[in-house]
């Protein structure tokens, strides 16, 4: 991840604003640059009933919005890490989206609050993760990347999962973490007629093996786990990180699905709505 184009979606309000301190720590690590990025929501698409009769002049808007944003974006970021801020009209979640397109990162609070609707900013985070291409960092109010020391990365052996493990791998290369590779053994999950110990025997070996072929570059700094549990991915995941803490989570968008697994998916935006850990979302690459 050299030289990072890293967008940093903001809705003006404090919590919004915990994104920034993340970004830059990123950007100063593999010398990269932020763009701020605020999406206004017409009032005209918002269901009130005075909405229809309000016009607006939407060229100042844009003008006053990118003014306001400029200035608090200075205030933050440091010259030599800030790109020009961006404003436009639209959905938040799919102009974030689309806005990724072409960049390396998305970083953004979990929380916060945009348009007069008043919305969380959680739903947002939620919609950006499904939609986007761009690899996507959520960080919560309570988040301490300190400098990204300790890393947990989840597979579930598919080849989907494998495409958080460069990214995984760039982090501990640049801040020389210690990084855990995970995978929860959801019993759950199961439909085979086995023992417990001899299945979890058999994914402890496969772990071992995932980390000799895709982290040997950072080895001695790699341990594996496997979690077996009766709970879901995700319930398991946030309950070992409050025992384990980890500065950032990486995890697939997609996993393996059927009818042995749940789709990993879904366990990352549960996982991201249960802890106060940054989470980074990596979308694998759409298949021709």
């Amino acid at each position: 991840m050299k030289n990072p184009s890293i967008l940093v979606p903001l809705d003006f309000s404090a919590l919004s604003q915990e994104a920034i301190p993340v970004a830059l720590k990123i950007a100063q690590l593999f010398d990269g640059k932020i763009t701020t990025f605020h999406v206004n929501v017409p009032i005209t698409e918002i269901d009130e009933p005075f909405a229809a009769h309000i016009r607006y002049d939407f060229e100042k808007m844009e003008k006053d919005t990118l003014d306001h944003l400029n200035d608090l974006t200075k205030t933050l970021i440091p010259d030599d890490f800030r790109a020009p801020a961006k404003v436009v009209f639209g959905n938040p979640a799919q102009d974030i989206a689309e806005q990724g397109n072409g960049m390396d990162l998305i970083v953004m609070s979990s929380h916060g609050r945009t348009g007069f609707s008043r919305m969380l900013i959680g739903s947002v985070a939620e919609k950006v993760l499904r939609l986007s291409k761009t690899p996507v960092l959520v960080v919560e109010k309570e988040t301490d990347v300190d400098n990204f020391s300790r890393i947990l990365v989840t597979t579930d052996f598919s080849e989907n999962s494998r495409a958080a493990f460069p990214y995984a791998i760039e982090f501990a290369k640049k801040t020389n973490a210690q990084v855990e590779l995970l995978h929860v053994l959801s019993f759950g999950q199961l439909d085979r007629d086995e023992t417990d110990d001899f299945v979890e025997d058999l994914r402890e070996e496969r772990l071992k093996l995932v980390k000799s072929e895709y982290f040997h570059e950072i080895g001695d700094r790699v341990t594996t786990t496997v979690l077996s549990t009766e709970s879901s991915p995700h319930q398991a995941i946030a309950e070992y990180v409050k025992n384990h803490p980890a500065h950032l989570l990486v995890m697939s968008t997609v996993g393996r699905t059927g009818l042995n697994y749940l789709m990993l998916g879904s366990t990352t935006a549960n996982v991201v709505r249960h802890v106060s850990q940054a989470v980074l979302s990596v979308r694998p690459s759409d298949k021709s």
